[in-house]
């Protein structure tokens, strides 16, 4: 796992890449978190950040240049909100084989006005029911998605659908997500840079204890739940009490895992 430099930017290999575009290649050096970009001093049209440890994209800076992310194969599972400020000009975002999981996790590319290129292929999201309506409704320059045209017709049944009831519950219930996310990773920071939070023994999360974390988070009532399982989930440790109470669910034989497993 390497940290995102200064010295490792100007180190790495920057090109004229096949679409007469200035590239910076920062692959497969497992960077955790995305960092001192500004060291690029936005000379750069693309930014490949492939095949590395990252779990949020988010910490971008002014790079009003930037008109291509390539982020395959990394873990995100947040996307912050306000990048599109700050990018102004992405029209290409391809983060295949990823773990963005919700609907509600793609609201914040919203953001990036002229986007009209997104790739999510191998995403949880990318599986949900009526994924590609929701696209089409809620991106309206989108050219390709998932590197297949969308076609009038794609834009036409979106329109459709979202006039019905269920289209509209549909996009309440995302916008509510959203919010709850994006609310509880505003608290997650403040946690994280010292200002609350308190501590204990912990372990590290194994795969089917984050997804434990990932349902409950769905069925989480309120904020202050949605923040908690949060935080658990964006650093991989599990409160010892939670780990315990999962491993004694698992062994008499219920796989409910609530709300009232997650108090601790």
């Amino acid at each position: 796992m390497v940290k995102l430099t200064p010295e490792l930017i100007n180190q790495s290999m920057q090109y004229i890449n096949p679409c007469r575009e200035r590239e910076l290649d920062l692959r497969g050096y497992k960077i955790p978190q995305i960092e001192n970009l500004g060291a690029t001093l936005d000379q750069f049209d693309t930014i490949d950040l492939s095949d590395n440890d990252l779990r949020k994209l988010d910490n971008l800076p002014h790079l009003p240049r930037l008109k291509c992310l390539l982020l395959n194969n990394n873990r995100i599972l947040r996307i912050h909100e306000g990048l599109g400020e700050v990018a102004p000009n992405l029209t290409s975002i391809i983060l295949t084989g990823n773990n963005l999981q919700e609907l509600s996790d793609l609201e914040p590319l919203t953001g990036f006005k002229k986007l009209d290129t997104i790739c999510l292929l191998i995403n949880p999201v990318s599986t949900k029911p009526n994924y590609r309506e929701f696209m089409a409704h809620k991106f309206p320059q989108l050219r390709l998605l998932d590197f297949r045209k969308i076609k009038q017709k794609d834009r036409q049944d979106a329109e459709e659908f979202f006039r019905t009831k269920q289209g509209k519950d549909m996009l309440k219930e995302v916008a509510k997500r959203s919010k709850l996310t994006a609310a509880a990773a505003a608290l997650a920071a403040e946690a994280n840079n010292g200002k609350g939070g308190g501590k204990g023994a912990t372990v590290t999360a194994n795969p089917e204890d984050l997804q434990r974390i990932r349902e409950a988070i769905k069925r989480a009532s309120s904020l202050a739940e949605v923040e908690r399982l949060s935080q658990i989930l964006q650093s991989g440790q599990l409160p010892e009490k939670f780990h315990h109470e999962q491993q004694d669910q698992d062994q008499n034989g219920n796989g409910h895992n609530g709300a009232a497993a997650m108090e601790y």
